[in-house]
């Protein structure tokens, strides 16, 4: 989006501004303005599109220069060869109006100076630590992950020998020093370094929660400051968890989730100090995978109404969980409002915000128990995914995370009895007939 004609004899050393003609209004008297209010409006001017009061979805593959020194320019920054990147827009595989607008209100969710958006959240994920990986490094990781993260990293990263150590969410500051001093002398083996520290918190299906602090002095103290600490925040945000206060370098999102909401579109970010971002968006230049313009507005509508939806959603996950929590054919429960383990509560009342309304159930008996209650719901959708304005309710082991060995399964408590769901905007009363009555069948 440009900001009007440009005098063609003008001088064309000087940059030209990218689509805010002033600075962007984030206080009103000296009082910060919050995400919620800065999603109807931060980073758009109407005045730029014909006085649209919503940004247009703009369709186009190239964008035309303001003369031939703005492409000059606008090239060196996509290439590396001047720092700062674009100076505008130049071709949608590298920017676009609409992935801009969205980028900076993610970004204020956060706190994050930069962010970048993605086709999906796992491309968002590959792209992410391709950028910061090389040949003889090992990445650390949380578990569990998502299977998908897991399987990138454990079996198309390795390829390239790039090696990993994993440690259970829960870890001590005692067990990351121990892990991080055997992924130094793994690395100094292959010839590699520490490339990165990938956290998901809380994890995907069980809820374990990852010492974000802990994580960031174990890596101050052992490994050099080029190590990011990345962390999905997928289950909590934007909403109930801001990895980057507590010490995490880059957030990673699935938006198709909470922030996208409506379990109509797919795609991912990442957010954090533009220096991180950097080497991502150099990357993402060359391989593609920048969300397209039509789900970026979609997204940019979505996040109007995230707050909202998120504490409905919670509102009614820690009720339906009360119902469950006393029912006779429940085992018991991965829902945060609810933690009994000491060390994740404490892990709990320093990181989070909320508790989410993503949660496991453990049911008494197996996968022959899990289908039947699976197959009685009849409000709640039988689907994987999460974080939609419809109840969800998946069987892991044999769906998300039927590529995990079972050993591995077993180990991150990944059971046959578990069921994951994920609450909705939905009637609490009315969701809690449909568990009530599912659970007779079981």
């Amino acid at each position: 989006m440009t900001d009007g004609p440009v005098d063609q004899n003008s001088a064309t050393d000087a940059p030209t501004p990218r689509r805010k003609p002033k600075p962007e209004r984030t206080q009103i008297g000296g009082r910060e303005l919050k995400p919620s209010t800065l999603m109807m409006g931060h980073g758009f001017d109407p005045a730029l599109s014909e006085g649209s009061l919503k940004a247009p979805i703009f369709l186009t593959s190239t964008f035309a220069f303001e003369n031939a020194a703005a492409g000059k320019r606008h090239f060196e920054g996509i290439t590396g060869q001047r720092e700062g990147g674009a100076e505008g827009l130049v071709y949608s595989r590298f920017n676009g109006p609409n992935q801009e607008i969205l980028e900076d209100r993610l970004a204020v969710w956060d706190g994050a100076e930069d962010a970048l958006t993605f086709s999906s959240g796992m491309t968002a994920i590959c792209i992410l630590m391709l950028a910061y990986v090389s040949a003889g490094d090992v990445i650390v990781h949380s578990g569990p992950l998502y299977a998908a993260s897991e399987g990138f990293v454990a079996k198309v990263l390795s390829k390239f020998n790039v090696s990993y150590i994993d440690f259970p969410a829960g870890a001590s500051r005692e067990e990351l020093d121990e892990v991080l001093e055997r992924a130094k002398k793994q690395a100094s083996e292959n010839g590699g370094k520490v490339a990165m520290i990938y956290l998901e918190s809380p994890g995907n299906p069980t809820n374990a929660l990852v010492d974000i602090e802990a994580v960031k002095a174990a890596r101050d103290e052992h490994l050099d400051y080029s190590c990011p600490i990345a962390i999905d925040n997928t289950f909590l945000g934007p909403l109930w968890q801001r990895p980057l206060d507590h010490g995490a370098d880059i957030v990673a999102y699935s938006l198709t989730k909470y922030v996208g909401g409506h379990s109509d579109l797919v795609a991912g970010s990442i957010a954090g100090a533009k220096k991180w971002m950097d080497p991502v968006r150099a990357l993402r230049n060359t391989m593609g995978g920048i969300v397209d313009p039509n789900t970026a507005w979609m997204l940019l509508r979505s996040l109007e109404t995230v707050e909202l939806r998120m504490q409905r959603a919670g509102e009614n996950a820690a009720k339906v969980c009360e119902f469950l929590a006393n029912h006779p054919k429940v085992e018991g429960l991965g829902y945060l409002g609810m933690i009994e383990d000491a060390r994740q509560k404490d892990i709990y009342e320093r990181h989070c915000l909320g508790a989410g309304s993503t949660f496991s159930v453990f049911l008494k008996g197996g996968e022959a128990e899990c289908f039947r209650f699976l197959d009685h719901l009849v409000i709640a959708k039988l689907a994987v995914s999460l974080g939609g304005t419809e109840t969800l309710a998946s069987h892991p082991a044999s769906m998300t995370h039927l590529s995990v060995p079972h050993a591995r399964r077993k180990q991150l408590r990944i059971t046959d009895n578990l069921v994951r769901i994920s609450i909705g905007i939905e009637d609490a009363d009315d969701l809690i007939a449909d568990f009530e009555q599912a659970l007779e069948h079981v």
